[in-house]
């Protein structure tokens, strides 16, 4: 019985050791140019230890997307600021400011899925079922609103579409050349933005 328990011990330490080198690796090298090697180094762990929990870099990324939404559901479980009624400004400020800040802490993640996405397309909707399974607890935001939007999924699709887009160019493409945003004028600008789009 104890050999068993140290042996689900160590896998589950390597298996969350790969995970971490990978995020690492990410932010060093990019998705695109990570080999399953990297990050087996990076975690000192054997490649051959790697296929015993992924069956590859996608895998991978996919299970780092899975971990990623469920810390996102436990924070918001956890917050009791959380309101779902988009019809107030105080309740899309808390969920951009949300969405900001977990993009900004998983950015090397957050790029690697972009890069995955448009590299491999089958991929790139496995990943977008993924983050879909989020998507289904916001349709009881939009109920709040005074014009309810007829397709509530394609409403979510805008609105993530543009936080995905703003968070992106102003968190990687435009510190590049030297152009930054605090995080609280970004927040401010797409919960102004989303507001009147959605409010009215």
């Amino acid at each position: 019985m104890t050999d068993t328990v140290s042996r689900r011990q160590r896998a589950a330490g390597t298996e969350a050791a790969l995970k971490q080198a990978a995020r690492d690796v990410f932010a060093e090298r990019g998705y695109l140019n990570t080999k399953i090697t990297d990050v087996t180094a990076a975690a000192g762990r054997a490649t051959g230890s790697f296929y015993n929990h992924f069956a590859s870099k996608e895998e991978l990324l996919e299970a780092l997307l899975r971990d990623m939404l469920a810390e996102v559901d436990e924070a918001v479980l956890d917050d009791s600021g959380h309101d779902p009624d988009f019809s107030k400004l105080s309740a899309i400020r808390w969920h951009v400011s949300a969405f900001w800040r977990f993009y900004k802490a998983h950015l090397p993640e957050m790029i690697a899925v972009k890069q995955a996405a448009m590299l491999d397309p089958e991929l790139g909707r496995r990943l977008q079922r993924i983050m879909a399974d989020d998507d289904q607890h916001m349709i009881e935001h939009f109920a709040h609103l005074p014009d309810p939007p007829a397709d509530p999924l394609v409403a979510i699709s805008a609105m993530n579409a543009l936080m995905e887009g703003f968070a992106y160019t102003w968190l990687v493409v435009n510190p590049s050349n030297g152009q930054t945003i605090t995080d609280e004028a970004a927040i401010d600008v797409l919960t102004d933005l989303l507001h009147h789009g959605l409010a009215g």
